[in-house]
């Protein structure tokens, strides 16, 4: 039995004073029974700073008490680049690790640089005092995991080192918030019967997916959410943007979509997933966020009088069967999982080991 105990630890807001939060985890891991326990401590407050230098590494977890992790933050090249990232360990990944020999690389690309309204100026520029942790005016700096440290006027990926500082693609120091809606249905067969998959006996459960343009990967046909933009509306504008190449209908056509899309939009919906995205764009100082939410076409009427048409960073958009050997971009795959749980619909052959809380 392995016994990690880790430490989140929150920022104080720039230009005040105040005692720093921490969370600390237990995660118990069995590697021979294939089962995991979390047991969550009760949070200790009032810790001034210099206790951190006796906490263990990190293991930080979303509000679903999903660990969170790195993995394609710290794939290299980086995203639309020659960039190679500073190779990270494992076991140094965490910031509470002691890494005096630390050397990410800088890079920020040019398209950002060039200062497009979607993107902050650079951290050094005289007329930029962004509000770290706040809303700050416009623009939601808060991170959907809570509090993350700002560090000589930076901020700092909560989860740990990524190899590479700056922004990369990135438009935003510090979260960058997106919206990810999974739309769904029943596959049926041509009678408009439920089809089974023959193994689990599971129905087979078919979502929208677009073939992102810039990496050739499929995915859920989302996007960043605009400064003062609610998520139900941003989920909404991107499916129609990407899945439906609304961008190029004619007034009239727009129309007839809205008046289509609300019955669908409106309906009851869950949450999937709020919080850190293992995004390949991520750095020690932006990071990836997302709401995925599911809509679900249970009779499948509603989608099957709006023909799918790929369009803004979709290259191909269609209905693909939802399974284990999907291989999606991002944390995309791991969204789609949640949601085969939730309809309980088929997802693998094998059930595998268990992992409760």
């Amino acid at each position: 039995m392995l016994l990690l105990a880790g430490a989140l630890r929150a920022a104080t807001v720039p230009g005040f004073a105040r005692a720093v939060a921490v969370f600390s985890f237990t995660v118990a891991l069995s590697t021979q029974s294939g089962r995991c326990v979390l047991q969550r401590r009760p949070p200790l407050s009032n810790l001034s700073s210099n206790c951190w230098s006796c906490l263990h590494p990190v293991n930080m977890f979303n509000s679903y008490n999903v660990k969170l992790y790195h993995s394609k933050a710290l794939t290299s090249p980086y995203p639309g680049s020659h960039v190679e990232r500073s190779q990270v360990p494992e076991d140094k990944v965490g910031w509470l690790i002691e890494w005096k020999d630390y050397n990410p690389v800088e890079y920020t690309a040019m398209s950002v640089l060039a200062g497009p309204g979607w993107a902050d100026p650079q951290i050094n520029d005289k007329d930029f005092s962004p509000k770290f942790n706040e809303r700050d005016g416009e623009v939601e700096r808060m991170s959907l995991n809570g509090l993350y440290v700002v560090e000589n006027g930076r901020p700092r990926n909560p989860v740990g080192r990524t190899g590479l500082t700056g922004r990369g693609l990135l438009g935003r120091w510090g979260p960058n918030h997106a919206a990810d809606p999974v739309v769904t249905r029943w596959k049926r067969d041509e009678s408009g019967n439920k089809v089974a998959h023959p193994v689990t006996g599971k129905n087979i459960l078919q979502f929208v997916a677009i073939k992102r343009r810039d990496c050739g990967e499929w995915a859920i046909p989302g996007g960043m959410v605009d400064p003062g933009e609610k998520i139900s509306a941003t989920l909404k504008r991107e499916f129609e943007e990407e899945a439906l190449n609304s961008l190029q209908k004619s007034p009239e056509e727009k129309a007839e979509l809205e008046k289509q899309l609300h019955k669908l939009f409106s309906q009851e919906h869950f949450v999937v997933y709020r919080g850190y995205v293992d995004d390949p764009r991520n750095t020690d100082n932006a990071w990836m966020e997302t709401e995925a939410v599911n809509y679900h076409d249970e009779t499948g009427e509603t989608m099957d009088n709006l023909p799918l048409e790929a369009g803004d960073d979709a290259g191909i958009v269609k209905w693909i069967d939802i399974s284990e050997k999907l291989k999606l971009y991002a944390s995309h795959s791991y969204f789609i999982k949640l949601v085969t749980e939730k309809r309980g619909a088929h997802w693998s052959e094998d059930p595998g080991p268990e992992c409760c809380e």
